[in-house]
């Protein structure tokens, strides 16, 4: 495993592979699926344009305006990321932890 802050968050991005991304979601118990991919591929798409990992709000309307209303949901996104789905979503993406989360 790679390098990670006392949290569990990589250290450095760059180090995230997809294998990656499945061992960091079996230390959450989230067995990842399509709907997981698609949401980790749009949160380092956010992080890539705005350099920082999205709080809820951020989040939220980021998904809502790239794949819908229904997606950006709070039951929606607590199904598959059911602690904080920013913050899970952030770890399994390979992303720094969001600086305004609980």
């Amino acid at each position: 495993m790679v390098n990670r802050d006392d949290h569990g968050y990589l250290l450095d991005h760059a180090d995230w592979t997809p294998a990656i991304a499945e061992q960091l979601a079996t230390e959450q118990s989230i067995c990842l699926g399509p709907a997981h991919w698609e949401l980790i591929e749009s949160i380092q798409a956010f992080y890539a344009a705005f350099e920082h990992s999205p709080s809820n709000r951020p989040l939220a309307k980021w998904i809502r305006t790239r794949h819908g209303a229904d997606k950006a949901s709070t039951l929606y996104l607590l199904n598959l990321f059911p602690t904080s789905p920013p913050k899970q979503l952030a770890l399994i993406a390979g992303l720094p932890r969001p600086e305004h989360c609980l």
